[in-house]
Order: structure tokens, then C-alpha cells, then sequence
């Protein structure tokens, strides 16, 4: 009947950081012939084989730096991490004896203990240790920028961190994806440190804080950490950088990819309709991409429409 009571409701839990349930409904209900459209041109948003994702991504970056070896431009980046695709871009430097002397990458975050203390390059878990291994060490010695021009977060620097990337001329790029929670680096919805009506949280730049427990959940399922869900390894903090380096950012590449274990099921499906659909709002930190020029690659997997699986248990 058209006015018959649905046989269950209920409001989400108080600790899911957007709960505003017809926004989410309406994001889902979204199909994947729909998911491009967006009524900002400047936002662009296409849909990619799962396949394609990587190369896509270690194109992008390899033609920046091969653009700032060719023209002697600087090329200041902000890096997510971990990633260990960075070998292939790394490759294809050595290959093409690419001189990356122009070259500063910045990490985007990194992890802290319960007191703020942010992890050394030196922790095998860390990721500031991931983009050293994965990138920098894997580039030729006489092909690497100086050690000081790639930078991961400090106790020392957290507090400059914001002025650090704006004093090298501010970011050209800034890579980035949605967590579980919508968080852009581990800038989080629901974390004390980042509470702030928009304008004002647009302001914010680098700083320590509270990890969601989601994202401990998210994390928990990286390589790093044995891949089983042990919420007690991933630390409870986190330096990260803030809103306004993206905002200020010259360019922004935004992929949308991750899926369990190259398998159908991803938790980033629903996030990425919020994300590139949903209210702009520090509670989807993502969303703010909404309304700047951005590139954003959504693979297959996370475009497709969301739908019951009946036949699907655990």
C-alpha cells in the first residue's frame, strides 16, 4: 500500500560522524551512468577500469616530475601514503634518467601515539618510513632531490608544517582518496581537533588528531599490519595536513579505488557517492573537493550501483 509503514526504523548511531539519513539515501540511490555528472564543470569526474586505477595515477605523477626535469620548474606535491606503487614511477625515472633536483613531495599525514608523539621514518609501520622506501630510496642516487625537499611530518615541523609547503611555493598537486569516513588525508569527520563551522574549518591548516575509530578499523586491514583487523595496531592519532593545503593546493587528483582485496565488496562504494554527490560539509571532509578544480577517477567497482546481495551473508 502507498502509505504502509516501513516494518523497521531507525536513526543511525550516534557514533557515525554524517547521519543525515535522506542525504545518504540519496547519494546511494545514485547509478553508475549517473556518478560522472556534477553541476561543477571544474570537478570532473570519470569512471575507470579497476585496472587502470594504478597506472592512471603513476602517470599523472611521472609526468609532473618529467614536466619539472624538462623546464626546470619546481614541482611541490602533496603525497598520500602508503603506497607501494611508488616503485613503478621510481622506475620509470631510473629508466628515463629523469633528474628530479626540482622535486618536493610532502607527506600528507602521519601516524601519532596518544600523546601527540609523531612517529619516527625510522617505524616500519609509519608512513612517512613508506614513502622513503617505496619512492625516494628507489630513485637512482644522482637522480634524487636533495633528502630535505622530501618531507614527512615531526614533532618539530607539525607546528609549521602548513608554512613549510606555502614557503616552497605552495602545492601544484595534491593526490588524495576517501577514507571510510570521508576523510581527506586524516582530516576527520568526527575528530575534537577539526570541529568548526565551514568557513571556518576551510582556515585550517596542519595539526594532531584523534583518529575515528572506523579509520582505526579501515587501516587495521593494510598490508603493514597483517591484514586481520587488529584495532590495537594502527596508533590512536595522527599529523595531518588541513583543509586549506588542499583548498590552496594549484591542482588536485582525487581516485577512488579501494575495494577488499581486489574483490567486489568496498567499503569506499558509499563514502565516494557522498563525497562526489553529497552536502559539502566538515562532516564528509572529502566533499570540500566539490567545489575547487579537481580531477577525480572512480573505478568500475566503486561506480557500480549499490544494491542487496541477498545470497551474501558475512
Amino acid at each position: 500500500m502507498k502509505n504502509e509503514k516501513k516494518a523497521f526504523e531507525f536513526s543511525p548511531s550516534l557514533s557515525v560522524p554524517f547521519r543525515d539519513k535522506k542525504e545518504i539515501e540519496r547519494a546511494l540511490q545514485i547509478k553508475r551512468e549517473d556518478i560522472e555528472k556534477h553541476d561543477n564543470p571544474d570537478f570532473k569526474i570519470r569512471v575507470v577500469p579497476d585496472s587502470d586505477t594504478e597506472f592512471i595515477w603513476v602517470t599523472d605523477l611521472f609526468k609532473r616530475i618529467k614536466h619539472s626535469a624538462e623546464t626546470g620548474e619546481k614541482l611541490v606535491m602533496i603525497l598520500p601514503n602508503p603506497a607501494p606503487s611508488y616503485r613503478h614511477v621510481a622506475r620509470l625515472i631510473n629508466a628515463c634518467n629523469i633528474d628530479c633536483r626540482n622535486v618536493f613531495g610532502f607527506a600528507m599525514d602521519e601516524y601519532a601515539d596518544e600523546d601527540g608523539n609523531i612517529a619516527p621514518e625510522e617505524w616500519k609501520f609509519g608512513f612517512t618510513h613508506a614513502m622513503m622506501k617505496y619512492f625516494y630510496y628507489e630513485i637512482d642516487e644522482k637522480l634524487r632531490p636533495p633528502k630535505n625537499q622530501i618531507v614527512g611530518f615531526t614533532n618539530k615541523n607539525i607546528n609549521d608544517y602548513s608554512k613549510m609547503i606555502e614557503d616552497a611555493g605552495g602545492a601544484d598537486i595534491c593526490y588524495s582518496g576517501p577514507g571510510w569516513t570521508g576523510h581527506l588525508a586524516f582530516i576527520e569527520p568526527d575528530a575534537p581537533e577539526f570541529q568548526a563551522p565551514l568557513e571556518e574549518w576551510k582556515q585550517m591548516g596542519a595539526r594532531i588528531c584523534t583518529l575515528s575509530p572506523y579509520t582505526l578499523a579501515q587501516n587495521s586491514l593494510h598490508g603493514s599490519f597483517g591484514k586481520s583487523g587488529n584495532l590495537a595496531a594502527v596508533p590512536p592519532k595522527a599529523a595531518t595536513i588541513g583543509p586549506r593545503d588542499v583548498i590552496h593546493s594549484k591542482n588536485r587528483f582525487d581516485m577512488h579505488a579501494i575495494t577488499v582485496h581486489g574483490t567486489s565488496t568496498a567499503w569506499q562504494r558509499s563514502i565516494s557517492r557522498l563525497v562526489l554527490h553529497g552536502p559539502v560539509t566538515p562532516l564528509v571532509p572529502e566533499s570540500i573537493l566539490q567545489t575547487l578544480r579537481t580531477d577525480v577517477f572512480v573505478s568500475e567497482t566503486i561506480a557500480q550501483n549499490i544494491e542487496p546481495d541477498w545470497n551474501k551473508g558475512y
